[in-house]
C-alpha cells in the first residue's frame, strides 16, 4: 500500500510518539534491601537500579533525612509507616520518627526526631491508590525528592523535600511501603 508523503510522515510521527511514550514509563528499582523500607516506585535514574529510600543523612544515626540509594546493607534506610498514627518511624532507631521540622531549609526540611503522636509535623497520610505520601496538616503537599542527584560514596542521594502534589511528576512522588 502506498501513502502520499504527508500520510507517511504522519504515520511515522504516530509510531515515533508511541515509542517515546512506551520508553517513558517508570522503571521499577531492583531492591536488594531486606526489611521495611519506604522507596520511590520509579528507579528514577539511580545508576545501580537500587531505587531511592528514605534514609538518614551520613552513616548511621543522624537527625536529618534524605533519599538515598536503597543500600543492600545498612540499617539507616529501614523505615515503617504506621497508618493508625500517620507516623513514619525508624525501624532501626527505636522511638525516632520522620518530621517535617525545618520547613525553611530547602535542602533538608525533614529530620529524625523523638516520636510524638501529637506533633503535626510527624503526621503523614499515605494514599494506596495514588502512592502519594502527603503532609497531614497540609494535604496539598507531597513528600518528594529533588531532581538533582548527588554522589554519596559508592551510592547516590537526593534531597527529600516537600512540594505541591499537583506540580509534581508521578515518578517524583509515588512511594512504595515495603513491610
Amino acid at each position: 500500500m502506498r501513502f502520499p508523503s504527508s500520510n507517511l510522515t504522519f504515520a511515522a510521527l504516530i509510531v515515533l510518539s508511541q515509542s517515546i511514550t512506551f520508553s517513558a514509563h517508570a522503571e521499577a528499582p531492583s531492591l536488594q534491601t531486606d526489611g521495611p523500607v519506604i522507596h520511590l516506585a520509579d528507579n528514577l535514574d539511580e545508576e545501580a537500579s537500587l531505587g531511592w529510600c528514605i534514609d538518614t543523612e551520613g552513616r548511621g544515626l543522624s537527625d536529618q533525612l534524605h533519599a538515598h540509594s536503597c543500600k543492600p546493607e545498612g540499617d539507616d534506610v529501614l523505615f515503617t509507616y504506621v497508618p493508625e498514627t500517620g507516623m513514619i518511624a525508624s525501624a532501626t532507631y527505636d522511638g525516632l520518627c520522620m518530621a517535617y521540622n525545618d520547613p525553611e531549609n530547602a535542602e533538608n526540611p525533614f529530620g529524625l526526631v523523638s516520636c510524638d503522636e501529637g506533633d503535626p509535623a510527624q503526621q503523614f497520610v499515605y494514599n494506596d491508590a495514588s502512592m502519594e505520601m502527603r503532609l497531614a496538616s497540609d494535604p496539598a503537599q507531597c513528600v518528594t525528592v529533588a531532581e538533582i542527584i548527588d554522589d554519596a560514596g559508592p551510592y547516590q542521594s537526593r534531597d527529600l523535600i516537600l512540594a505541591p502534589c499537583g506540580a509534581l511528576e508521578a515518578s517524583l512522588k509515588q512511594w512504595v511501603i515495603q513491610r
